[in-house]
């Protein structure tokens, strides 16, 4: 076109990031990646900037490198289990929360009320469940729990059974309700532990949202001429789209995709995706928004289009992009008669 500010190109097919070019969840997954530094005593600004664009499994891997290799799989969803958790507390558990009570909260019988790294919020100190046995609390006779906590734990006899793991049998009733108490107290210490970082996730809003000219750039390609590559496995990639009204493609290529080698800033996930949808890597578009990841799309031998929606431009100007443009806005497509596809990008 005649305008230096405007060019127009073709390509075959669209090969997408996830993260900071479709969805914006860059404010969990700093928080998720925050806890990690905490969690190992190391600058959070340090390891948020290294893990950026990279697999989870990658970065476990280099900051936590204690993980067993049949360990990583779970550590990995524990980590995106961490993340969504930082971006729904705020609606579910915090000032945006418009939940009339906490047992109604979605969390509860989700997987992400479940494991260390994603604890449910609805049981607080001062709201737990009154326990079955509160009126016998009532009876002046009854010792007080310190009291049943002392005795508990100045016990010199241990029941045979409890050292193969089943459990120590109380001829008295009133001695086997003050275990029952006793192993509840403890429970309760493990979950203030992490009532803080949780109460810090809920304070902050970290929701998930679709970023400009994502919906009409998809709407804009035909069904089965882009996939998604991304460095979030699909615990992750699936739970950030679904949030924000993206139905995952057919050809979603995750970081847990055994078929990879190696995750970006190699070129694997967006050759890999391309192949799966029939056509060379050479014609399609990649869209990205981190170093990492346009230099991956480079290696592909893709036409790159960078959003400037996670870095600011001086950051990625010189990682490769052949076009460099604020957000998806800035470029049309179109389907042409030939089944090509038409893309007009304005610089």
């Amino acid at each position: 076109m005649s305008s230096p500010n405007v060019h127009t190109f073709y390509a075959d097919a669209v090969l997408f990031d996830m993260d900071g070019t479709l969805t914006d969840s860059i404010a969990a997954v700093e928080a998720a990646w925050g806890k990690v530094a905490k969690d190992i005593g190391q600058d959070p600004a340090y390891v948020i900037a290294a893990t950026h664009g990279k697999r989870a499994v990658d970065n476990l891997a280099q900051f936590k490198p204690h993980i067993k290799a049949h360990e990583m799989d779970d550590e990995v969803q524990n980590f995106e289990n961490t993340i969504l958790f930082f971006a729904d507390a705020y609606n579910m558990h915090g000032p945006g929360s418009q939940l009339s009570s906490p047992t109604s909260s979605p969390f509860i019988n989700s997987p992400l009320s479940s494991g260390y790294a994603t604890p449910d919020l609805s049981i607080s100190p001062s709201s737990s469940a009154p326990s079955s046995r509160a009126s016998s609390f009532v009876s002046p006779r009854r010792p007080s729990f310190a009291s049943k906590l002392n005795s508990m734990l100045t016990m010199s006899v241990v029941p045979e059974a409890s050292i193969y793991g089943q459990g120590p049998q109380f001829e008295d009733s009133i001695m086997e309700e003050d275990q029952q108490d006793v192993i509840m107290f403890e429970a309760n210490q493990k979950k203030h532990v992490l009532e803080a970082w949780q109460q810090e996730a809920a304070s902050v809003d970290r929701s998930v949202r679709i970023l400009p000219g994502v919906k009409r750039m998809i709407s804009s390609i035909p069904e089965g001429r882009y996939a998604v590559a991304t460095s979030g496995a699909k615990t992750y990639a699936y739970g950030c789209m679904t949030r924000v009204g993206i139905t995952p493609p057919k050809i979603t290529i995750t970081a847990d995709d055994k078929r990879l080698k190696a995750g970006k800033p190699a070129p694997d996930p967006f050759l890999l995706a391309a192949s799966e949808l029939g056509f060379s890597a050479k014609n399609c578009v990649v869209f990205e928004d981190s170093p990492s990841g346009i230099r991956a799309g480079v290696a592909s031998g893709a036409t790159v289009i960078a959003v400037c929606t996670s870095h600011e431009r001086r950051q990625i100007e010189n990682a490769g992009a052949h076009f460099l443009v604020e957000n998806m806005e800035k470029v049309k497509c179109e389907p042409c008669a030939d089944g090509r596809l038409k893309f007009t990008v304005q610089l």
